[in-house]
């Protein structure tokens, strides 16, 4: 959830973390209450109020804003606080080279120009570009703005990527920020038995079937809510683990979270045993929205891949474990269950349907899914109903199922010995 590639404490970075410690004072609340609220440590959270840390996605920031009851004039201000801060972060790593930091993409020019400018001149040509996004952003109110009946869907947060789903008797899909899930090689994979609708090839759009409409009214041509998925949260931040065929000298170090989904698409590495997928759904229209149901699906199972284990951490934890759905692969039909969490001894209730939602208030799912047997597929089917109709939005890998594997007990598990600089067992 954060971005810390030693670049953080610029002068955009102390501005952003000065308005964040200004909100939380004003609030009044703990770091733990409002870290339970983001779904973070207690220590992630601090770290950002400290300027040694920024998080990596927009929507980190809008809870955070929300918790702490900031006005729409406030929150405004520090979405653009954090948008030149990650500019500045992402100017530096481009002109040090850090690894794995993408370039920028260039900000969309609010009018047209004589001629075209340079791709890219260094840091202040980059922050203005942001800049600039940020204020055509900023005029939209990125979701915290009173509506206006603009039939428009909310603006995209920076950093997320949104799934779209069908209406009553329509297609679904989904999109997230990972790369396209991998298969295991001719020797690895067994022959799969399907206990659910068939794999989706690469690149290609499920359709699983959508509930027929409950008397609400017609169905309307687009559901109204949209879903930014995340695919690559670790517990606590650090405790994960991945499967990659390659041998321990041709594996880079562990990334950071926030780069957990190139450095696994890199590998072909898959989730070894356990995957967290966290659901931030948002309404697109003026009318509440009700999340009914979570149906988990599971697309194909296979025997557990026998490729090396490499552990992201040897040691972390946190003062927080989140409310979440657990689903266990392994069961003939998997359910989507609710579990209690705790905050440092305090109990956090469990989540529980039906839920409402917003074009403002949004909600926020996480799901914890495991396997001791199996290579297998899955994605959820998420059923809502509005004013206007009921349908399935289905939450995926772009299109595909996420993908998670049993570790085969015989498989050597290797964690980073960062005071070596290598891989071992």
């Amino acid at each position: 959830m954060e971005r810390n590639s030693g670049t953080e404490r610029s002068a955009e970075a102390q501005a952003f973390a000065r308005s964040m410690r200004e909100l939380k004072e004003r609030s009044g609340q703990s770091y733990g209450t409002l870290a339970r609220v983001l779904h973070t440590s207690t220590s992630t959270l601090h770290r950002y109020c400290s300027g040694e840390a920024l998080p990596a996605e927009f929507v980190v920031v809008d809870r955070f804003a929300r918790a702490c009851g900031a006005l729409p004039a406030e929150a405004v201000e520090l979405h653009r606080a954090w948008l030149l801060a990650d500019a500045r972060r992402r100017a530096v790593a481009v002109d040090i080279g850090v690894p794995g930091e993408p370039a920028p993409a260039p900000a969309p020019a609010p009018a047209p120009v004589p001629a075209p400018a340079p791709r890219r001149t260094g840091r202040r040509l980059l922050l203005a570009g942001v800049a600039a996004a940020a204020v055509a952003a900023l005029a939209v109110g990125v979701g915290w703005l009173p509506q206006t009946g603009r039939a428009d869907p909310p603006v995209a947060a920076p950093g997320t990527a949104t799934a779209t789903g069908g209406t009553t008797g329509g297609a679904t899909g989904g999109a997230t920020e990972t790369a396209p899930a991998t298969g295991p090689t001719a020797s690895e994979a067994a022959p799969e038995t399907p206990t659910g609708p068939a794999t989706t090839p690469a690149g290609a759009t499920g359709t699983p079937t959508a509930p027929a409409a409950t008397g609400g009214g017609p169905s309307p041509a687009s559901p109204p809510l949209r879903a930014a998925v995340r695919s690559h949260v670790w517990a606590a931040g650090c405790d994960h683990a991945y499967l990659a065929e390659p041998g321990p000298s041709a594996v880079p170090p562990p990334p950071v979270e926030a780069d957990a989904p190139a450095w696994a698409a890199g590998r072909k590495a898959v989730h070894a045993g356990t995957q967290i997928v966290e659901v931030t759904l948002l309404g697109t229209g003026p009318d509440p929205v009700v999340l009914e149901d979570l149906e988990v699906r599971v697309a194909g199972r296979r025997a557990p891949l026998r490729w090396n284990v490499y552990e992201m951490s040897q040691g972390c934890g946190g003062g927080i474990t989140p409310a979440a759905f657990t689903v266990n692969l392994d069961a003939p039909r998997p359910q989507a269950r609710p579990v209690a969490g705790n905050d440092q001894g305090e109990k956090i209730e469990a989540p529980a349907f039906p839920l409402k939602m917003t074009s403002t208030e949004p909600a926020v799912l996480r799901v914890v899914a495991s396997s001791t047997g199996c290579d297998c597929d899955w994605y959820l089917d998420l059923r809502w109903s509005a004013p206007t109709g009921s349908g399935t939005l289905r939450l995926d890998e772009s299109g595909r199922p996420w993908r998670i594997s049993a570790a085969s007990p015989d498989r050597p598990v290797y964690g980073y010995a960062h005071e070596r600089g290598h891989w071992s067992r």
